[in-house]
């Protein structure tokens, strides 16, 4: 299993330093039970997000738009209120603890707590069945909190994450659910927090075989983009904040 940590400058970039890094150095991994069955190329990822607050936060070719990314935030995240779904990362934050509710009251008393974790998998997460029904854990198991020099800083586990698709519109979903977390404690509290780093962590952060000419096509412009970039500064791109 090959693991590999990767920096980003901000959400997009993230986004395609994922796919590069997948594309090059990921592992072959045939699926045999979840939601899609298939060949991937997979890493064990880190992704550490240093800007992820930059506008805009959606890559203008990644396969969701700003809309989606609101919905995602407000509804699959914030209050989890959606019908047909048997849950959502929302209703389980919310529900049978709000444990957004309680991080806002912890941080408002003691913002040098290190102990608030929102905590998205259960331990009946562990059968595949439950009920007469396939049972599906979430991709999302938990996000982590720090507040270090007046910053939230969010680190987020993913047991499987789909690099192409699914990765784009998380981590800048997150990035929204972060500032609104932001925004309620300093709403309440009269204080001028502000949101910090992303840092994400998934065992098997992959690209679908269905995905593999997408990505490829999509990767294409972008190699040839940084070898005229590298060819210009004589191979350097030490701190370029688009590489």
């Amino acid at each position: 299993m090959k693991y590999l940590k990767i920096e980003a400058f901000d959400c997009p970039d993230a986004w395609y330093k994922s796919l590069v890094a997948i594309r090059e150095n990921g592992d072959l991994f045939e699926v045999r039970y979840g939601s899609e069955c298939s060949v991937t190329r997979k890493l064990n990822l880190s992704i550490e997000i240093l800007h992820p607050e930059n506008r805009p936060l959606v890559a203008e070719k990644a396969p969701c738009d700003m809309k989606y990314v609101q919905w995602y935030a407000l509804r699959y995240l914030w209050s989890g209120v959606i019908e047909d779904e048997t849950y959502t990362y929302g209703s389980r934050l919310r529900k049978p603890v709000d444990q957004i509710e309680e991080l806002v009251k912890r941080y408002l008393k003691e913002q040098n707590d290190r102990q608030i974790t929102l905590v998205v998998r259960l331990p009946e997460d562990i059968m595949k069945h439950i009920g007469n029904e396939k049972h599906e854990p979430p991709c999302l198991s938990l996000i982590d909190t720090e507040m270090y020099n007046g910053k939230m800083h969010l680190t987020c586990y993913f047991r499987s994450w789909d690099a192409y698709a699914g990765l784009p519109a998380n981590i800048a979903g997150i990035q929204l659910f972060n500032e609104a977390i932001v925004s309620e404690i300093n709403k309440r509290g009269g204080l001028n927090l502000q949101t910090g780093k992303l840092i994400f962590h998934s065992k098997n952060c992959h690209i679908y075989e269905r995905q593999f000419k997408m990505v490829e096509s999509l990767l294409r412009p972008e190699q040839k983009r940084r070898n005229t970039f590298m060819h210009l500064t004589g191979g350097s791109m030490k701190n370029h904040p688009d590489f």
